[in-house]
């Protein structure tokens, strides 16, 4: 079954099976945040919902964090799923439960070593995130370099 990924600013056929909403997809269009909560291993939100910045390849959405982030310590935990929401709606702590009315989804987490990837997202974000670049462009460059951040890619699920 063809599904929808992300290619060049629009939605393009792609290869692989997609678990997003047309809500979740429009939303990734045009929010500059997700929402990542791992789940627990049975399944329940932990208590960590934090906003970060993405880009979407291949039509996983994929982040760039500290190793010593929830969202890194819980995947090497074996806690390899996540709830994630699409809007802006600030730092977690002023937007308070408001990203739960947003678009969501269950995606697999998985860390990305692949350097293609890291250069995909490295370009992704220059554009998207172009206000704030001159500071962490050169900072995820080190981080990568140096192995103290690392890409995780969430692929959506049906839940």
């Amino acid at each position: 079954m063809a599904s929808l990924g992300w290619v060049s600013g629009a939605w393009a056929e792609s290869d692989s099976p997609s678990a997003l909403s047309d809500s979740a997809k429009a939303a990734l269009v045009q929010s500059p945040l997700v929402y990542i909560s791992p789940l627990l291993k049975k399944g329940a939100e932990s208590r960590c919902h934090g906003e970060v910045w993405f880009f979407v390849d291949q039509g996983d959405v994929v982040i760039f964090t500290s190793k010593d982030s929830w969202k890194a310590r819980a995947l090497s935990l074996g806690r390899d799923r996540a709830r994630i929401w699409v809007g802006d709606f600030g730092p977690v702590g002023r937007a308070g439960d408001r990203f739960r009315e947003a678009p969501h989804f269950v995606a697999q987490a998985e860390v990305d070593n692949r350097p293609e990837a890291f250069e995909r997202l490295m370009k992704s974000y220059a554009v998207r995130y172009a206000d704030e670049w001159g500071k962490w462009g050169p900072r995820f460059r080190k981080g990568y370099k140096d192995g103290t951040r690392e890409l995780i890619r969430y692929r959506p699920v049906t839940a």
